[in-house]
């Protein structure tokens, strides 16, 4: 065998390598599929972010346990992606007998889960007056603990005891006397049923009740 002829036959593998694929390739198909789901996945993740949709937003401050009305309410366009079905959409309307269950702040929009019936609520709103001031930003929604000292036999008052930790205050206002000297402030807050009792049976013992504003709530 001459050398030419040993050089022909050790280059055909070579050449067999590198030979072109197929359009009948299998492994070319794949490829080609595989480029173009993704270009389609691409494009349908861009159109979904950019869509717009009408969900409600709040109008004004709405306290827990309000009837909610579309006059309370106002529709507005905003892109929300993967985030569109935790709000309520303007298309599908308010649900029947909603009412807040939870406080709603002017601008915000409405989550589904914010919107409850009525008996659906588990908090009560129960009245209490406080003389002591409150935190410059104790508002509606701010959560407060509620302490009692009951009254005891030297017409004074026994150690003051926690009855309920981060309530939420449904409902505020401050009041003064006719000549300004007292100043006290006036406050519906809501107390689930299993902590009633105690709260209605400091109030009815003439307890003195103070309220304490809790920041670590988040509120």
């Amino acid at each position: 065998m001459s050398l030419t002829d040993h050089r022909t036959q050790g280059a055909e593998p070579a050449a067999a390598r590198l030979r072109k694929p197929s359009w009948r390739d299998p492994r070319l198909l794949l490829g080609i599929l595989l480029v173009l789901g993704s270009i389609a996945g691409v494009v349908t993740l861009v159109d979904s972010a950019d869509r717009t949709t009408e969900v409600y937003a709040v109008k004004h401050d709405i306290p827990p346990g309000t009837p909610i009305g579309t006059e309370d309410l106002v529709a507005v366009p905003v892109r929300l992606g993967n985030a569109e079905e935790l709000y309520l959409p303007v298309a599908a309307g308010l649900p029947e007998n909603a009412v807040a269950g939870a406080a709603l702040r002017e601008g915000e929009l409405v989550a589904r889960s914010a919107l409850v019936e009525r008996d659906a609520l588990d908090r009560k709103p129960v009245g209490l007056r406080v003389e002591d001031p409150l935190p410059a930003s104790t508002e509606a929604g701010s959560r407060v603990d509620i302490w009692a000292a009951m009254p005891n036999a030297r017409n004074g008052f026994d150690e003051p005891k926690q009855l309920i930790e981060a309530a939420e205050i449904s409902e505020l206002a401050v009041t003064e006397s006719a000549l300004g000297a007292n100043r006290s402030t006036e406050l519906l807050v809501l107390v689930e049923d299993p902590d009633l009792p105690l709260l209605l049976s400091a109030l009815s013992n003439q307890a003195k009740i103070t309220v304490v504003h809790n920041p670590a709530s988040g509120s």
